[in-house]
């Protein structure tokens, strides 16, 4: 039975936030290659428009996109590499090959490949009967606000906290970029008496979290808090 973009989505949403809860739960992201795998399939049918394919293991591939291009689906979490059968790779027109990233429980999906069949075999190394797609694990680089506008900030005590457009959070105390702004985080959390848990019981991601600092603040704000500075507004960032 085919489903509709909506119901894709809904369910890509839903098997995401599984896998969040896996992880809460400590079970290791290699171990739910099912739950991965499925992931993987719902984001591909999504960005094609397209179905996922009628059986179970269909033979070669996984997705059909809305132009009737068949396409195999790889996702991954770890792993170095990638193997595809030689025998069933001609089943396909396409291939996606996508690795689900963790920071802090909370998941998200990158494309490490998405091409032709023909252009994914240049890439491929041989190994007889299959071929063995190397993943390279880029450089660990420290997240870079230049250049992003703050939508949000708010100043308690000495330290404030900041929102940028693409979501992400950062922390100042006195003045000071700290490296890491979750322990910040939980601090200020405790002193305006905040969960740290969401309505399902998961941990607040740092984005979460530091969203809810300025909300929760904001609105503290205006019932006159002294001690509480807020803007929320969009501006440039200081050079």
């Amino acid at each position: 039975m085919s489903l509709s973009q909506v119901q894709i989505i809904c369910s890509l949403a839903e098997a995401l936030t599984w896998f969040e809860k896996e992880l809460v739960w400590k079970v290791d992201a290699a171990e739910l290659r099912h739950l991965t795998g499925r992931i993987g399939e719902l984001y591909a049918a999504m960005i094609t428009r397209g179905q996922m394919a009628l059986d179970v293991n269909q033979r070669g591939y996984d997705v059909v996109s809305a132009e009737g291009r068949r396409i195999t689906v790889k996702t991954i979490t770890s792993s170095s590499h990638v193997t595809f059968r030689k025998s069933t790779l001609d089943f396909a027109h396409d291939a996606m090959i996508l690795r689900i990233n963790t920071s802090e429980g909370e998941a998200s999906i990158e494309e490490l490949f998405r091409g032709t069949v023909d252009d994914l075999r240049l890439l491929c190394r041989d190994a007889g009967s299959d071929l063995h797609y190397i993943i390279r694990k880029p450089p660990s680089e420290p997240l870079v606000f230049d250049g992003l506008a703050i939508v949000g900030s708010v100043q308690v005590g000495s330290r404030r906290v900041i929102q940028y457009e693409n979501g992400s959070i950062a922390v100042e105390v006195d003045g000071v970029r700290a490296p890491v702004a979750k322990p910040v985080l939980r601090e200020i959390a405790a002193e305006l008496h905040l969960s740290l848990l969401n309505g399902n019981g998961n941990k607040l991601t740092t984005r979460q979290l530091g969203a809810m600092i300025i909300a929760t603040a904001g609105s503290e704000h205006q019932s006159s808090r002294g001690d509480i500075d807020v803007e929320r507004k969009c501006e440039p960032i200081p050079n």
